[in-house]
């Protein structure tokens, strides 16, 4: 009977969940067809069917961190332990009623594991192997996956919370823990959320980031009154696809990154990559995290053109549809926060990229003007950059180069 398994979905996936299951055991399945939903590190991707046949039971729950390879369901033809179709509701998966139908007989053996098996331990199966192969007792295990599930994470903190100390120093300890956990739980202070899969992933690489590229950040306060001036005129001739703002800004770095290539750069350790080609990352809050569609070629593309595949990512990436390898590969990011009112800001490296560039709201300030003083609209721009790839007079230089382009916007489409 062959198995589904979790696939690998993006070259940086390591485990995946299951959103939802879009077929019924019982029901037939063809060869292409879509049967689940995943979410990985990036993205929610649907799932094809590799064979036909019936799926005759589900192995991993929607919730479940699955590992990549391991099994989430089987599919065979209908005559084994498979309900019949039209009666597919009764052939729910057999796992959970035998672990809740067997654990009272096994209590009323044994006092001690009475005391541990009042509460039904939730795990992935990836959890409950690493704890047999690290002899973590994973009934004391506080989980964090959803539900309370414990997951291979939590086994792992639990092991090496005090890895050199006896069995039964351990023990004491990971029940003190746990107690604690459920006394602040029990405070009714707060509603406990679980994070989903790319905030997860997000919290862990942003605080990589954060850790070990070393930031440095320069500010350059930039004139875009004639920017605006500039957006309307171009919009004026549009009937449909209106050009933005942070369109032009997306077309203007990457004609500054043409221009200086050494802040499109990654740090490799011993070497600097230096990227040739510029694949521009704007990042996009959605519901389920931060995720960084990618305009590929951003310094060959028309500023229209920039501007349809922008709306049509940003759309995609907050209904979930964006496939992973729309979202791998950037060479530089921009994270815009004008929208929100905020002026200025700093953001946090998207590596292996070595610069972001944090843009704030346009406001308008009073200048001097050949003696005079005028109003002008002035946007501030923030640049985050790794020191290890880039010093102090590059990361200036760029921002020099920008403010040109910016202040004088022809020159960004010429």
């Amino acid at each position: 009977m062959p198995d589904i398994v979790m696939p690998r979905l993006s070259d940086t996936m390591e485990d995946g969940v299951v959103s939802v299951w879009l077929k019924k055991v019982g029901d037939q399945i063809t060869r292409g067809e879509i049967v689940a939903e995943i979410e990985t590190d990036k993205a929610l991707m649907e799932l094809e069917a590799y064979e036909d046949g019936i799926l005759e039971s589900i192995l991993a729950e929607p919730g479940v961190r699955v590992a990549i390879g391991e099994p989430i369901a089987t599919v065979g033809d209908g005559t084994g332990s498979v309900a019949a179709p039209t009666n597919a509701n009764s052939a729910v998966p057999t796992v959970a009623p035998t672990v809740e139908a067997t654990a009272p007989a096994v209590a009323s053996q044994d006092s001690h594991a009475d005391l541990r098996r009042t509460r039904v331990v939730k795990s992935s199966p990836l959890a409950r192997k690493i704890a047999r192969e690290r002899q973590v007792d994973i009934d004391t295990v506080v989980g964090t996956g959803p539900g309370g599930r414990v997951t291979k994470r939590d086994v792992e903190a639990a092991h090496s919370s005090e890895p050199d100390a006896p069995a039964d120093t351990r023990e004491l300890s990971r029940a003190a823990s746990a107690v604690a956990v459920q006394q602040v739980a029990g405070s009714g202070d707060y509603e406990e959320v679980a994070l989903t899969n790319i905030q997860r992933v997000s919290a862990t690489r942003l605080t990589e980031s954060k850790q070990q590229a070393p930031h440095f950040y320069v500010t350059s306060a930039i004139d875009v009154t004639d920017l605006f001036a500039f957006r309307a005129q171009i919009n004026a001739t549009l009937d449909v696809g209106k050009v933005s703002v942070n369109d032009l800004l997306v077309k203007a770095v990457a004609v500054a990154l043409r221009q200086d290539g050494s802040i499109n750069v990654s740090f490799a350790g011993d070497s600097l990559l230096r990227h040739r080609q510029i694949h521009i990352g704007v990042a996009v809050a959605t519901p389920m995290g931060l995720l960084v569609p990618v305009i590929r070629d951003a310094d060959r593309k028309s500023v229209s053109e920039i501007a349809t595949e922008s709306r049509d990512k940003a759309t995609r990436a907050r209904d979930r549809k964006l496939r992973a390898e729309e979202m791998s590969g950037g060479t530089f990011t921009i994270s815009n926060l004008g929208m929100f009112g905020i002026e200025q800001f700093t953001a946090v490296i998207n590596s292996p990229e070595s610069a972001i560039l944090a843009v704030g709201a346009a406001a308008d300030e009073l200048r001097l003007d050949n003696d005079e003083v005028v109003a002008r609209k002035i946007l501030r721009v923030t640049l985050s950059a790794d020191h290890r790839a880039i010093d102090g007079a590059l990361a200036a230089q760029f921002l020099a180069t920008l403010k040109e382009l910016v202040e004088n916007p022809l020159r960004i489409v010429a």
